[in-house]
């Protein structure tokens, strides 16, 4: 008897993956069929999908809610695609794409219209994925231009700074004893110490 399994993903452990899951419980699928993985799609190293993909048999249908939860690489796409198809044998239903629907008629037609519908939908998701990455690029270079600092601010170099350099320097205490009178680091403070040369 075939099966109905869902599978979802979202890209980090901060995301959200209600969205999901609610389209795959009104699509029929039982709450124990739904597979969830929190990482990015850049590879396929997802226990859950794993787990997915052991369960399957020929026939069983598996729900996602768009394309870009088998990945976001065109290739991996298509590959899952040919996997769970070809090699699996099971039905897959993109429901976000009606037309990504392989439930239906299996003449060659509609396989042909659903692979040119699949093909087109991996490049865009992969072009979009690109296109993301530009755009934080430019976000970043445009905000150093008008001078916003990234990361950590800098730490304030205490006042006795100076005096336990000049120590430091002249060999009554270590690095790492100044480091510790200024409560931090000696890596800190060995770099200050070379800044302030």
């Amino acid at each position: 008897m075939k099966q109905l399994y869902g599978y979802a993903r979202v890209s980090t452990r901060e995301q959200n993956e209600d969205r999901q899951i609610i389209a795959l419980r009104e699509f029929s699928v039982p709450a124990d069929h739904i597979y969830l993985d929190k990482q990015s799609g850049k590879d396929f190293n997802r226990p859950q999908y794993k787990r997915l993909l052991r369960r399957l048999k020929p026939g069983d249908v598996v729900a996602v809610k768009s394309i870009d939860r088998l990945g976001r690489n065109y290739e991996e796409i298509l590959e899952q695609w040919r996997l769970l198809t070809k090699e699996k044998r099971v039905n897959v239903t993109v429901l976000d794409m009606p037309l990504l629907n392989t439930q239906g008629s299996k003449d060659l037609t509609g396989t042909l219209i659903a692979d040119i519908v699949l093909q087109l939908l991996s490049y865009v998701a992969q072009t979009e994925r690109e296109n993301i990455r530009q755009r934080q690029t430019e976000g970043i270079a445009a905000a150093k231009a008008r001078g916003v600092r990234f990361g950590r601010p800098q730490k304030q170099i205490p006042e006795d700074f100076f005096f336990l350099r000049e120590m430091w320097r002249t060999g009554q205490i270590s690095g790492r004893e100044a480091a510790r009178r200024l409560n931090v680091t000696h890596n800190t403070f060995f770099k200050w110490a070379k800044d302030f040369l």
